[in-house]
């Protein structure tokens, strides 16, 4: 009997120590965050100390792309470790549990949750309330708050924008931080913390600025002020040399053109409104790994910070997303933590190599039937070189190839854009119709996806179908024309 009771207990003292051993993940995602962070040098005046910090000690990607530049399939992607091209999820609809093939994919924190993590999340992880209500297939043990973009003004700032959508508008009223949504996910994410759960832990923190409405209080307002902002460097004309082609991927958005911004003297209250929400957000997340330190849970928490896609602010004449250029493929990736080394990578990185690597870096089983690579090799020396880019895919047959000199983009009609992103970092010249370039564009368009799935039943917003044989082009359910004005141009 006493034999079994020693046994007994060191079989649990076992699995206490195996289990506590493991590292702690938490994970910060960012909505709509481009490059404009200060260890990425997107903007030059822009402000975001901890993150920054953050990447000091750790391994910052710096050429690290989304899967989709849209929030639904950019997410769906990092979670499930499939590509969208693989899903067939290109559009902001549906939930990919609500598709029958897909409805049991384990996801990146079920498969934590599998080999004994305690699973957490508040905020935007999934596009909306996808994962939050689901009662067959379980996302997360405990659910903090939604992401929410309160508090509104109490009439919009922005009025005069083509579409009016309530969500697209920009500016400061008088409020506070307190009651910002961002501001509540990080108290929650701090309670979490603070009450040191005894199994190893995945907290996932979505915070949703600075997505639209970039609302942000007077002080943040103030570290940028209007009569020495500086904004995006763009080419005027610069759709010239580009395929009409790239225009039907964000076709007819509420999201604003350059010219209404011209128009209507709105480009530098967007630039400083988006820049605010930045440093706004960054303090958030300073409030959170301040969490982490001062519970002691620095050397055993192995934090990732990344955002869904990047975003457009007057960039090719557009603002927002729904494109596969840098600048709404580019996005922050950031490890620090155990078995981390401090590092800049200028290898291109996706964001569906995070779900590999957090298993890696975990110690778990190798899970078959994921399409990212792990990073680690990366994160114990920046300089390790990866032969495989980033690919970036947007609806249906249109995919961007990111390598570490080149961006290459082939549309569903077969149009082309190359750019090489040494000499042309801004991508102002299409070097797809120039016969010496034929070579690069062939070695990169070997890595579209071949598997190249239809939108999946349910698909809706923002999707676009292209039928080869016809030639005919579906916007949202609506053909568009040959002739057809570009809207808002």
């Amino acid at each position: 009997m006493i034999h079994k009771i020693a046994f007994l207990f060191i079989s649990i003292l076992l699995c206490t120590t195996t289990s506590q051993a493991k590292p702690n993940v938490l994970f910060i995602a960012i909505d709509d965050q481009n490059d404009w962070i200060g260890c990425l040098g997107g903007h030059p005046q822009i402000q975001t100390p901890n993150i920054d910090k953050l990447a000091a000690r750790g391994t910052v990607f710096l050429n690290a792309h989304c899967q989709s530049p849209l929030c639904n399939p950019s997410r769906t992607s990092l979670m499930t470790g499939l590509r969208p091209t693989t899903t067939g999820i290109y559009g902001l609809s549906p939930w990919f549990r609500d598709v029958p093939n897909l409805k049991d994919l384990v996801t990146l924190p079920q498969y934590l949750k599998s080999h004994g993590y305690k699973t957490m999340s508040a905020g935007k992880i999934y596009h909306g309330r996808y994962g939050r209500n689901s009662k067959k297939n379980k996302e997360f043990d405990v659910l903090g708050p939604g992401a929410s973009p309160a508090p509104f003004p109490e009439k919009r700032l922005v009025v005069k924008t083509p579409q009016a959508h309530r969500l697209v508008d920009w500016g400061t009223f008088p409020h506070r931080d307190e009651d910002k949504g961002d501001y509540k996910i990080a108290d929650w994410a701090i309670e979490q913390i603070n009450d040191k759960p005894n199994e190893p832990f995945f907290l996932s923190v979505g915070f949703f600025l600075p997505h639209v409405p970039c609302f942000a209080t007077q002080k943040w307002f103030d570290i940028y002020p209007e009569n020495t902002l500086q904004l995006p460097q763009i080419k005027p004309n610069d759709r010239k040399d580009t395929p009409r082609f790239s225009w039907y991927l964000h076709w007819r958005l509420p999201e604003v053109r350059l010219k209404f911004l011209q128009e209507h003297n709105e480009w530098k209250n967007l630039t400083r409104s988006y820049l605010a929400c930045t440093s706004f957000v960054d303090a958030q997340v300073g409030r959170v790994l301040e969490a982490i330190e001062k519970n002691q849970l620095t050397e055993n928490t192995i934090v990732v910070l990344w955002s869904d896609h990047g975003w457009h602010i007057g960039e090719k004449e557009i603002t927002g997303k729904n494109t596969l250029w840098d600048d709404g493929t580019r996005v922050p990736l950031i490890f620090a933590g155990p078995g981390i080394s401090k590092g800049r990578c200028s290898q291109p990185a996706e964001l569906l190599d995070i779900y590999p690597s957090l298993n890696e870096l975990c110690g778990l089983p190798f899970k078959k039937g994921l399409e990212g690579i792990s990073l680690t090799p990366q994160l114990k020396d920046a300089s390790t070189k990866r032969d495989r880019p980033a690919i970036t895919s947007h609806n249906h047959d249109n995919n961007g190839v990111r390598s570490e000199k080149w961006r290459y983009i082939l549309y569903a009609d077969g149009s082309e854009e190359l750019y090489d992103m040494i000499k042309d970092p801004n991508e102002w010249t299409n070097l797809a119709s120039s016969a010496e370039y034929r070579k690069i564009m062939e070695n990169h368009r070997k890595w579209i996806p071949k598997d190249n799935k239809k939108p999946a039943p349910g698909s809706a917003h923002r999707v676009l179908t292209y039928d080869k044989e016809s030639g005919s082009v579906i916007w949202e359910g609506k053909p568009i024309k040959k002739n057809d004005k570009i809207p808002e141009i």
